[in-house]
């Protein structure tokens, strides 16, 4: 059996100096998973609006408008069906778990990913999962992007549950990511502080913000230098959406391979066309942003033991930095 499930409504003020684009082009950039035909069936359907007004997917949008967005999803699960999807665990008990995610697998349904999620894979190897949080997020404690990789915390019990979300809030949780940078740093170490917010420009990405947003701290440190990008260790002080790579962006140090915060680009060289070829073979090495979670550490709500977890960097990107020494 199947449901219809209605999500929120979106609204859209377009601010002036808005530069003028289709409307379809412009829900696509600014609504999280969505495709181009999605949106546009959408809106033939009328359930985009226009100053109260429906729409053609042509329409042009001019600052003052009022844009409304609903929804509709179906068909969707009444329950979020297991999957046999391999998962590497590194550390399981009664209580929780610490599982290696891999690039490319999302952490929980969502709008465009009700199937083949971590949630999935996790229910195949337990149905001890917290329902602490959403039913479309059992267990999940905190998340990963989808293209990030590395290890995640995952409760099995309420309580467990509960205690390392506040080991989250309280930013007592220890988490470091090794990353490919772009450039070569004028520090070995450094503490980014800046307010991440949703860019105004496309509401799919963030930006550092004086004004707006949520307060973010990012330190790092250099673990090796290459000849025109830096291996670095990064820690999070706060655990903002794209944080380390908006931070890395905003000092113009982005991650190597990042298709949304400039890493797929040239950002340092000498001599652009001795590299570029140099570049464009190290980016078909990896089609995503050099990032992984490395290490957790964490209390254990149970026992009250001291945790530390570590895993190897993934394949793509064992390859990118032996390239990168070569």
């Amino acid at each position: 059996m199947t449901k219809i499930v209605t999500k929120k409504k979106y609204l859209f003020d377009i601010p002036e100096g808005k530069k003028k684009e289709r409307i379809d082009v412009f829900l696509t950039n600014s609504l999280e998973n969505a495709t181009r035909s999605r949106i546009q069936k959408l809106i033939k359907a009328e359930f985009v609006t226009v100053n109260g007004n429906a729409v053609k997917p042509n329409y042009v949008i001019s600052p003052g408008d009022k844009i409304n967005v609903t929804i509709p999803v179906s068909p969707r699960p009444d329950k979020i069906e297991a999957e046999n999807i391999p998962i590497e665990i590194v550390y399981e008990d009664d209580y929780l778990m610490v599982v290696n995610k891999p690039a490319g697998i999302v952490v929980h349904p969502a709008f465009g990913n009700f199937t083949g999620t971590l949630v999935h894979a996790l229910l195949y190897h337990t149905e001890n999962l917290s329902d602490y949080n959403s039913p479309d997020r059992p267990g999940i404690v905190h998340r990963l992007d989808k293209n990030t990789s590395g290890l995640l915390l995952v409760a099995k019990d309420p309580w467990v549950h509960a205690q390392l979300a506040k080991q989250f809030s309280n930013r007592t949780i220890t988490r470091e990511y090794w990353a490919v940078c772009w450039g070569i740093f004028n520090e070995s170490e450094g503490h980014i502080i800046g307010n991440i917010a949703r860019s105004k420009k496309d509401r799919k990405v963030f930006t550092v913000s004086e004004n707006e947003g949520k307060h973010a701290e990012t330190l790092f440190w250099e673990l090796e230098q290459f000849e025109f990008t830096s291996l670095m260790k990064l820690k999070l002080k706060t655990g903002r959406t794209h944080q380390i790579r908006v931070h890395m962006a905003h000092i113009n140090h982005p991650i190597f391979g990042d298709p949304t915060y400039g890493g797929r680009k040239i950002v340092y060289g000498n001599n652009l066309a001795k590299i570029k070829s140099r570049v464009d073979n190290l980016l078909s090495i990896i089609d995503r942003q050099a990032l992984h979670a490395k290490t957790i550490g964490f209390i254990h709500p149970k026992t009250n033991e001291e945790l530390t977890f570590n895993s190897e960097l993934p394949e793509d990107m064992k390859e990118l930095i032996y390239k990168l020494r070569v």
